[in-house]
């Protein structure tokens, strides 16, 4: 795995979709910190374990605390963040300091393509390869992985 083993969280409010999302970081390698439904369960898990990345729905079981929990362990976890939504035209400019956008329905190719260049991303600094179709990166990411 060219950018290694990933601890990465899952903040999902609905159980068959967190399942999914399990089952998807687990069949590419990486190590699954927990799942977390809510703002405070997410900051609690990331606090207990490193996390690399998460995958955080915007509408969680609290309330629209996604970007909460986005802007949390972006700044104070350093963990990239990658949202999953069904609305995405319903998030910040900056997408609340996450890296990108996976729009739902999610495929499992398209979640397995997006952990995969994030994670060789964040190795290398830049991107090696071409952004997945799938993957909406904000503009800061852009410009700092350097994507074409």
């Amino acid at each position: 795995m060219p950018g290694g083993i990933m601890n990465i969280l899952i903040t999902e409010d609905e159980p068959v979709l967190a399942d999914e999302l399990e089952t998807i970081v687990k069949d590419l390698g990486h190590q699954v910190v927990g799942i977390a439904s809510t703002l405070g369960s997410a900051v609690r898990l990331a606090s207990e374990s490193p996390c690399d990345l998460a995958l955080v729905d915007v509408h969680l079981r609290d309330g629209i605390t996604g970007p909460d929990v986005a802007r949390h362990l972006a700044q104070n976890r350093h963990a990239a963040v990658i949202f999953t939504t069904s609305n995405p035209g319903g998030l910040p400019e900056d997408l609340a300091s996450a890296c990108g956008v996976l729009t739902k329905p999610l495929s499992e190719q398209s979640v397995k393509s997006a952990i995969c260049f994030v994670n060789e991303c964040l190795a290398a600094g830049h991107a090696l390869h071409p952004k997945p179709r799938d993957l909406h990166l904000s503009p800061e990411f852009v410009e700092r992985w350097k994507v074409a």
